[in-house]
């Protein structure tokens, strides 16, 4: 978890970082930000899209060879670039609605993040889901109000969703100049001056920027007199009842800025940039899990498994661990222990990870993300430090929403079949489950969302030749059974079922919402949670 307080980095290395991610719901307009993120840093030199034709180069967050046949983002990606001074770590997450756990743990690795909304839709399901993940944290999020030259809900009709559905105070750093086929541009509060809006040929390029008061002739004859009238009313409206802009509650989560404009013509962009790298936070404090306050600037190197891929390199077949660093200074080639295994480890083979690109790297600082390639102790989760007291406990496990029944249909092939899921779990991508009475030949697998099932199996077969075969399991939901719980199967109604997770601890399996809602009334004394209960599970007998 971050750590509340005041403590400030003191080097000039870490406090020049920025480590965030971007979220929202699928379409929103996520992949467009961060590729013209990369165009304004000058990672890129022409922004790629989602739609781009087939002589048109791929996004580059979307790297995997099933997200480029889909035209969607899967699997999350670490984009690192430098931008007027401040080191960006940007952590890519999947905007396809059936995500898994790789966005959730993603979220664990960032300081801040950046909540993408479309401004015709609003707050939607998946934006509400992470923005609580983002809450329990206590990461703060930037707002950014996207496609306003479309047709849009009323600017003061959306800051009232996100104060009420999402429950944050909401401070408008800019406010636009009409909506739909009628937007003109944004009016910026804290400077007091206007930014028109200019189309640009298909958004590859930076947008101009044409500056001036909202009074200006210029800005007059590019608005109609009932438009204009509108955005004085509401800037006057905003100044006397609007949330206050306070630094410290927006670095609390307590207050989102939110910013307005439109990602395919590249506009709002850089405010948005330049508003979150002024006003969000270097490497935060970690608390470890003896209650000791980790800061970054910190002498002994920390950090902590986020991720596991691999075969990003398909000539290779290697793995990759993602680490994101929390304190101390790491250099190649230096050794630290292993906290998991007590094991001294020397992490030789380390890259600066771009996408799909790699090179080697020779340090980094507290907030960067260092990938470790080809050493197969590390799994999500494990810390590596040169100090044995700092254990980290960052990494949440969520209840799966899905579930199949996976199996290998041809004997020749049951050694790649078996080598290749025990990779897949080890990344995460899914989880394995045990029936506690056992069941058919096949292994068990629950996730987020649909889609991983289906990245599983392409997998299998693309990069481990094994071919494997999808059933549809009736559960729909999980739920950890409390340590010491005592229950049989004359407590379970009709389809409901005991499994164990991965690590030997107890689940129940339901069909559906109202199957939970039952048992729970049923079974008062049954204590059950949608995350692992952190107290050890008892030997239970199977």
């Amino acid at each position: 978890m971050l750590s509340p307080g005041p403590a400030i980095p003191r080097s000039k290395d870490v406090l020049r970082r920025r480590t965030f991610a971007i979220v929202s719901h699928p379409d929103a307009g996520k992949t467009t930000i961060t590729e013209k993120f990369l165009l304004y840093g000058g990672a890129v030199n022409l922004a790629g899209t989602v739609t781009t034709r087939k002589n048109q180069r791929a996004t580059t967050s979307d790297w995997l060879e099933l997200e480029r046949k889909r035209g969607i983002s899967i699997s999350s990606t670490v984009l690192q670039f430098d931008y007027q001074g401040y080191r960006i770590n940007l952590l890519d997450t999947p905007g396809h609605k059936d995500f898994s756990e790789d966005t959730y743990r993603v979220l664990t690795a960032v300081d801040a993040a950046i909540m993408v909304i479309d401004a015709g839709k609003g707050i939607e399901s998946q934006t509400q889901k992470l923005f609580e993940v983002c809450r329990r944290r206590g990461v703060p999020i930037f707002t950014f109000i996207n496609k306003m030259d479309r047709p849009s809900r009323e600017p003061l009709a959306l800051l009232d969703q996100l104060e009420d559905v999402l429950g944050i105070a909401a401070y408008p750093v800019n406010w636009p100049l009409g909506t739909g086929f009628d937007f003109k541009g944004v009016w910026d509060r804290n400077t007091q001056t206007a930014h028109m809006f200019e189309r640009t040929v298909g958004g590859a390029h930076r947008a101009p920027v044409f500056t001036g008061h909202l009074g200006d002739p210029f800005i007059r004859e590019r608005l109609d007199e009932a438009s204009y009238r509108t955005v004085c009313e509401e800037v006057e409206i905003l100044q006397g009842a609007g949330a206050a802009f306070d630094p410290a509650d927006i670095l609390s989560a307590k207050t989102t800025p939110v910013y307005f404009g439109s990602a395919l013509n590249n506009f709002g962009v850089q405010l948005l940039l330049d508003g979150f790298l002024e006003h969000s936070s270097p490497p935060m404090p970690r608390t470890a899990m003896s209650g000791l306050v980790v800061e970054p600037h910190s002498p002994a190197f920390s950090g902590f498994v986020f991720k596991i891929q691999a075969n990003m390199d398909p000539l290779h077949r290697d793995r990759v661990a993602f680490v994101r660093i929390v304190s101390g200074k790491f250099t190649r080639n230096m050794a630290v222990v292993h906290a998991q295994s007590g094991k001294k480890v020397r992490l030789s083979n380390a890259s600066k990870i771009f996408g799909s690109d790699r090179e080697t790297i020779e340090d980094a600082m507290p907030g960067d993300v260092v990938g470790i390639v080809g050493n197969d102790l590390f799994a999500i989760g494990d810390t590596l430090t040169e100090d044995p007291a700092i254990v980290f406990d960052e990494i949440p496990c969520f209840a799966p929403e899905c579930f199949v029944l996976l199996s290998n249909p041809l004997p020749a092939q049951a050694k790649r079949f078996r080598t290749g899921l025990r990779q897949l779990l080890r990344e995460g991508v899914v989880q394995e489950y045990e029936l506690r009475d056992g069941g058919r030949n096949a292994t068990l697998l629950g996730a987020a969302g649909p889609l991983q099932f289906e990245v599983v199996q392409y997998r299998l077969e693309s990069e481990y030749g094994a071919e494997s075969v999808l059933e549809s399991a009736s559960w729909a939901g999980a739920r950890w059974i409390a340590p010491g719980a005592v229950l049989d199967d004359s407590m379970l109604s009709t389809g409901v079922r005991i499994a164990f997770d991965g690590v030997g601890r107890r689940v129940i399996l339901f069909r559906d919402a109202w199957s939970l809602r039952y048992f729970a009334e049923r079974n008062p004394g049954v204590e059950l949670g949608s995350i692992p209960f952190d107290d050890p599970e008892p030997a239970v007998s199977r």
